[in-house]
């Protein structure tokens, strides 16, 4: 948590000048007077400044970045992370080379990596963050790389007549193939056991 103390000859003046040096609005600091300015005799003698103290609000989406930032930095990676504000989520966008360790197999790295996250952010907020982090569109690739294997399992159990059980998958992954088949006319979805082995079920209809 970042502090400075500063002194001006009145109390806005100093907070003015903290504020400059913190680089942020009066809305991201809590401000303490530590002296009161004095004029001193005759206006002269023994005149003192006022003194304050700014303390940083924590930002919950600087707060992750940082996170983010020190996490790759232990892995020796150098990578950019772009910062975009949709209706549903904050997305956090890593860009680099050797994005392949921060994915993992099948994502399970960035989907760890992002539930951290998360749980930093929301340490820092007075109301609920809900982070999606992705590296080079890896979530959207994920997500058709899914919804085509829904459709190709339908077609499997309408065929055999017999039920498919995917392997393990996130809530995220779960809900992607449920919202593919949702509509189907000839097969239904429902999911299977406990966290974290839930699995998605395709069965006839």
């Amino acid at each position: 948590m970042k502090n400075v103390v500063v002194t001006g000859k009145t109390i806005d003046e100093a907070v003015r000048k903290g504020l400059l040096e913190l680089g942020v609005g009066e809305e991201r600091v809590k401000i303490n007077v530590l002296e009161q300015p004095s004029k001193g005799l005759f206006g002269l003698i023994g005149a003192k400044d006022a003194k304050v103290e700014l303390e940083l609000i924590p930002d919950a989406m600087e707060e992750a970045i940082l996170f983010l930032e020190d996490v790759v930095r232990a892995m020796n990676l150098e990578i950019r992370i772009e910062r975009k504000s949709t209706r549903e989520a904050e997305e956090l966008h890593l860009h680099g080379p050797e994005l392949g360790m921060l994915i993992g197999r099948r994502g399970q790295t960035l989907d760890a990596l992002q539930y951290l996250t998360n749980i930093v952010a929301n340490r820092y907020s007075d109301k609920h963050v809900r982070i999606v982090l992705d590296a080079e569109q890896f979530r959207e690739r994920r997500r058709k790389t899914l919804e085509a294997l829904a459709d190709r399992l339908a077609e499997r159990v309408v065929r055999t007549r017999k039920e498919v059980v995917l392997e393990p998958m996130s809530p995220q992954e779960r809900k992607i193939i449920h919202t593919q088949l949702q509509h189907h006319a000839k097969v239904r979805t429902f999911s299977r056991g406990d966290e974290p082995n839930r699995r998605v079920v395709i069965v006839l209809r």
